[in-house]
């Protein structure tokens, strides 16, 4: 026993001892800089300390002034300036719709009093009469108003579930009248400790309230009806798709919910399986790709409103730069959750000629006693084959297939913006995208595009007056698209909008010898039109948002503006190491001219099939060679120094073959 008791003490001293040594050798390392990875997963521990020497950057956006890490460019996009100044406008126009029905009336900076009007000396007596007796009046019978800064007992609450820096709640709290509270919320320990130095720059400690936590379990803890949030607002880096579920149980009954989706490359078809992991729904390459995207976030939504008897409203639907961006209002309701199927659709897409169908889920049909019946859809709308072209359809969705906007709300958010300029920098820009959403064919999904429209059947492109004057005349309605510049969105079906192009070829003809009986085009054009198209300009053919010159669709603003590379370990900037690997991997796909040329020279060796058969109608431009194939020449063409042509024959129809060849 002794000698257990003599190995105990000197263990025991021998790890204090250890103790002891390692906290001296840990107080002489100097700390580096803080982790951003760390930082935007928040791993890092709460009572860190912010190292002193970290260089920052200041940036002033808005009414808000903010400070973030050098080193750190996820904290910080100028290019999505447009973005949260779109956000504060309708978080605005909401909060004034929401607490105009309780009697309360928002005061904004720079907006004139609309109820003022011109009156005569009567009226101005009557209004002065008025005045006095509301001057006797006990001070909780005089009209309420809520202005910026200040808090609203009876206003919004507003959730930011993935905050960074703060900047998207601090300029909430310094330009959006009618809140209560504002959380900002960040899992990072270091967000949220950079997020209390710039809420208390900017003063609005009393509004903004800085959360540390999982946005999802943050979310899930405010399910109850009397602790949920009136807004949300989801911008994270990449897909929103884990943050859906909380988020449409903690908005509360006709609460607004803002989601942001970055994964555009997910979302336009590049990865539809990835896509239906996410959102459930398989996305299809197209032109129409953008709105396809907007649809696909939509249905997502709703689907996941649907498991808790809940469904959504589209307020504002925008595909921007990189990114698409929805406002949606989020309603209870059983009797209206069972249409939720008949608000969504399949599309089937004609892999040749780009011709669309859309085919519901359900349907609703009215029964007696003014009932709405809700069945399974009849279909499909198509033939296994496309009528226009012969090639097979590929199928995508389930999307949303209701409108997009609520053009009522989008009109309130434009009258607002255009009468109060100076509000935002980028108010042009909401200006002329607000606008061309007003124009849009709400009832109409999805559009063609007039490149894709022409280059199907090899002619030359159409002016777009020139096409929306014939659609026009046709008696269909037509409209632009805010997600592509040179889009048509018509109510037109795909047989009348083929017959257009087919007329339009007849005044600029195709060389039909050049296309292959295979090919759409060939198909397309081998029919007669049967509606005459008339491409004679109509007045009403040019959109209003285009005769005024409205700012419409953006030009890049500057050099890498896409979205910003995640934090790295140790917190290096993207500096000229990165832009070298930027100018690298550009391009890295494409084979270069050089390999062009020399593949181009291998395959003038082969001798042209079609010329020995006398159907090759390319002449000089085939790639193959049109001379008779010498013995030398085939001696000096070896497989081990050309690509093999899978349709050619070098060494000629009747030639034998070696061994080891059939």
């Amino acid at each position: 026993m002794s000698c257990a008791r003599i190995v105990l003490r000197l263990s025991l001293t021998l790890r204090s001892a250890l103790n002891f040594s390692r906290a001296r050798f840990m107080e002489g390392q100097p700390q580096g800089p803080p982790n951003p990875a760390a930082m935007e997963n928040g791993t890092e521990p709460c009572g860190e300390e912010r190292p002193p020497e970290v260089q920052e950057t200041t940036v002033t956006e808005g009414a808000a002034k903010i400070v973030f890490p050098s080193a750190n460019e996820v904290f910080y996009n100028p290019v999505q300036e447009f973005n949260r100044d779109l956000t504060c406008a309708v978080i605005t126009e909401f909060a004034r719709i929401q607490l105009g029905a309780k009697g309360i009336q928002i005061k904004v900076p720079g907006e004139k009093d609309v109820q003022k009007v011109v009156v005569d000396l009567l009226e101005q007596e009557e209004d002065k009469a008025e005045l006095k007796e509301g001057a006797n009046l006990a001070p909780g019978d005089q009209p309420r108003t809520a202005a910026v800064r200040d808090i609203c007992e009876e206003g919004l609450r507003v959730l930011e579930g993935l905050a960074a820096s703060g900047l998207r709640s601090i300029r909430f709290a310094l330009e959006v009248p009618g809140l209560r509270s504002v959380v900002a919320n960040d899992a990072s320990a270091r967000a949220v400790d950079l997020m209390h130095r710039n809420v208390q720059l900017n003063d609005v400690t009393h509004l903004v309230q800085p959360s540390q936590a999982d946005a999802r379990m943050l979310m899930y803890q405010h399910q109850k009806a009397s602790e949920r949030f009136d807004v949300i607002d989801l911008d994270p880096y990449g897909s929103p798709a884990p943050f859906l579920d909380a988020a449409v149980q903690a908005v509360s009954e006709g609460g607004l919910l803002c989601v942001t989706c970055t994964d555009m490359a997910v979302l336009a078809g590049n990865s539809g399986e990835t896509c239906y992991s996410k959102y459930g729904a398989m996305a299809l390459k197209s032109r129409a790709c953008h709105e396809m995207a907007l649809r696909i976030v939509l249905h997502s939504l709703d689907l996941h409103a649907n498991c808790y008897q809940r469904f959504v409203v589209p307020l504002l639907s925008i595909s921007a730069d990189f990114y698409v961006r929805v406002f949606v209002r989020v309603f209870t309701g059983q009797a209206k959750v069972k249409a939720s199927a008949s608000k969504q659709a399949l599309v089937f897409q004609c892999v040749g000629c780009g011709a669309f169908h859309l085919q519901r889920l359900g349907k609703a049909s009215g029964a007696s006693g003014g009932r709405v019946k809700f069945s399974a859809a009849c279909g499909p709308p198509v033939a296994p084959e496309c009528e226009h072209c012969g090639q097979r359809h590929q199928l995508g969705g389930p999307m949303w297939a209701e409108p997009l906007h609520d053009l009522d709300f989008v009109g309130r958010v434009l009258e607002a913006v255009s009468a109060n300029p100076g509000r935002f920098h980028t108010a042009e820009r909401i200006r002329g995208v607000l606008s061309v959403v007003a124009e849009e064919l709400l009832d109409v999904p999805l559009y063609y595009t007039l490149d894709q429209l022409s280059s199907t059947i090899h002619c030359s492109t159409p002016r777009l007056l020139q096409l929306r004057s014939a659609l026009l005349h046709a008696g269909f309605r037509v409209s632009l698209s805010h997600a592509c510049k040179n889009a048509v969105k018509t109510d037109a079906p795909s047989s009348a909008l083929w017959d257009i192009m087919r007329c339009w070829e007849k005044e600029c003809p195709v060389k039909r010898e050049r296309l292959s009986e295979t090919s759409p085009a060939f198909r397309i054009l081998s029919v007669e039109p049967r509606l005459q198209a008339n491409f004679t300009i109509r007045d009403d053919a040019n959109p209003s948002s285009r005769q005024r010159g409205l700012k419409r669709f953006q030009a890049n603003p500057e050099a890498n503006w896409g979205p910003r590379p995640r934090a790295r370990p140790g917190g290096k900037a993207a500096g000229e190491a990165m832009e070298e690997r930027r100018k690298l991997l550009q391009n890295k796909r494409k084979e270069p001219d050089e390999d062009l040329a020399q593949r181009a020279a291998q395959l003038k060796t082969f001798p042209c099939k079609r010329f020995k058969e006398g159907t090759c109608q390319r002449g000089d431009q085939c790639c193959y060679s049109h001379s008779p194939l010498t013995p030398k020449a085939t001696a000096e063409a070896t497989p081990t120094d050309r690509p093999e042509a899978p349709d050619q024959n070098p060494l000629g129809p009747g030639a034998a073959a070696g061994p080891g060849k059939d």
